[in-house]
């Protein structure tokens, strides 16, 4: 048994060293590319590198897609990074924009304080607007502990824009000239050599345009005049701008001409409001 072991032992180390030898002369035989091949010699090369292909080619494939996998990989996370870089700037630039709408706003503000240097005012912040009554109302941050009292006209740099409706210790709530249950207005337009006066009745949310009533049949107003307040009435004071004529058309009994007025101020756009403080008969 013993001996049988040995033997087995023995045969090993002989074949191993057979082909260990038998290899290296394939090497040495392979490496001297200047003399003619012998036909053994290009049957063992062929044969070598058949199977070498037939052995390597799954591993290669296999090398290959993991590669690929982990480019993808590679790829796809400098996809996200450069997504949150896209993201990051998007939000930057967003509040880029918002800071210098801020600034240009309460410079517009500081301007029209300047010209209203010769009345009392106070700047106050837009703190709700409802969504489903844009049109009618807005709240802001300044009440009766600051001095507002109820019949106040508010304005932005552009014109009027309401005036104060309800006040409380804090907070008050503006009537916007765009509201549906809106009060009158006595108004002037500049005609050139002469103002034509009358009363703002309403605004048209459809058309985004205020109507001034009660103008005669005969007088010619040009497109582009400017209407301001009259302050006749005791509610507003005198010279304030609400927009700009852009056309006429004759009323209902085509007595008179309903004159057609585009609003000065951008009623979706404004966060800072200006009040003049003044006393008022209510």
């Amino acid at each position: 048994m013993y001996q049988k072991k040995q033997m087995k032992k023995k045969i090993k180390i002989i074949v191993v060293s057979l082909l260990s030898v038998l290899l290296i002369l394939i090497s040495i035989v392979f490496i001297k590319d200047e003399r003619n091949l012998t036909f053994f010699e290009k049957i063992t090369k062929d044969g070598s590198l058949f199977v070498s292909n037939i052995v390597l080619s799954p591993i290669n494939y296999i090398k290959d897609k993991i590669k690929e996998s982990n480019d993808k990989k590679d790829l796809y996370e400098k996809y996200k990074e450069l997504e949150t870089k896209v993201e990051s700037y998007e939000s930057l630039f967003a509040l880029k924009e918002e800071k210098e709408k801020e600034l240009a706003e309460l410079k517009k503000v500081l301007e029209l304080n300047a010209l209203l240097s010769d009345k009392k005012v106070m700047n106050a912040v837009v703190v709700n607007r409802n969504l489903d009554y844009w049109h009618d109302t807005i709240t802001i941050n300044k009440g009766s502990h600051d001095g507002i009292i109820e019949g106040m006209p508010v304005v932005v740099s552009e014109g009027l824009i309401g005036r104060i409706s309800s006040v409380s210790n804090f907070n008050s709530t503006v009537k916007l000239l765009t509201s549906p249950t809106n009060y009158k207005i006595s108004v002037k337009i500049d005609n050139g050599d002469d103002y034509i006066f009358g009363l703002l009745s309403r605004y048209d949310e459809e058309a985004n345009q205020y109507l001034i009533e009660g103008i005669s049949q005969t007088i010619k107003i040009t497109d582009g005049a400017l209407v301001t307040t009259t302050g006749m009435g005791n509610i507003f004071p005198s010279g304030i701008v609400i927009g700009k004529v852009i056309g006429s058309k004759p009323d209902s009994y085509d007595l008179t001409r309903i004159i057609e007025v585009k609003p000065s101020v951008d009623f979706d756009d404004f966060s800072v409001v200006t009040i003049l403080k003044r006393n008022v008969d209510l």
